[in-house]
């Protein structure tokens, strides 16, 4: 229920800034507020210019270990409870776990690595 609350709050309010920017902002045009604005600078050739496929492999990859490792913060905050059992003794779980985590990880940068899929030329 709160949850759902602040959901509708949330879409309520971006409604009515969205409603006011509409209603209330200036609405003079011109030319010149019309022509495509980069950076304060002229636009230089097509806006839909075409990127290596190496561009996006480089990207994609990125992403993927890079949202990999952000899976090891929760494991490092929960070790304490991964690494003892309820009855007091230590485990080698939450370690364990991780190693396997880390020797995929490994294992899936040596392949990419090796087909030379995150080098530039």
């Amino acid at each position: 229920m709160p949850a759902g609350l602040a959901i509708v709050f949330a879409l309520g309010f971006c409604g009515l800034f969205t409603a006011l920017a509409v209603l209330v902002g200036p609405k003079a045009t011109n030319p010149d507020k019309m022509k495509p604005f980069e950076c304060g600078s002229e636009p230089i050739g097509s806006p839909r210019g075409r990127y290596s496929v190496k561009f996006y492999q480089v990207a994609i990859l990125f992403l993927v270990f890079d949202i990999e490792a952000a899976f090891m913060y929760p494991w490092a905050i929960l070790y304490n409870q991964l690494s003892h059992a309820k009855d007091g003794t230590v485990s080698v779980f939450g370690f364990a776990e991780m190693l396997v985590f880390v020797a995929i990880l490994v294992v899936a940068l040596a392949y990419v690595w090796r087909k030379k899929a995150i080098g530039w030329e």
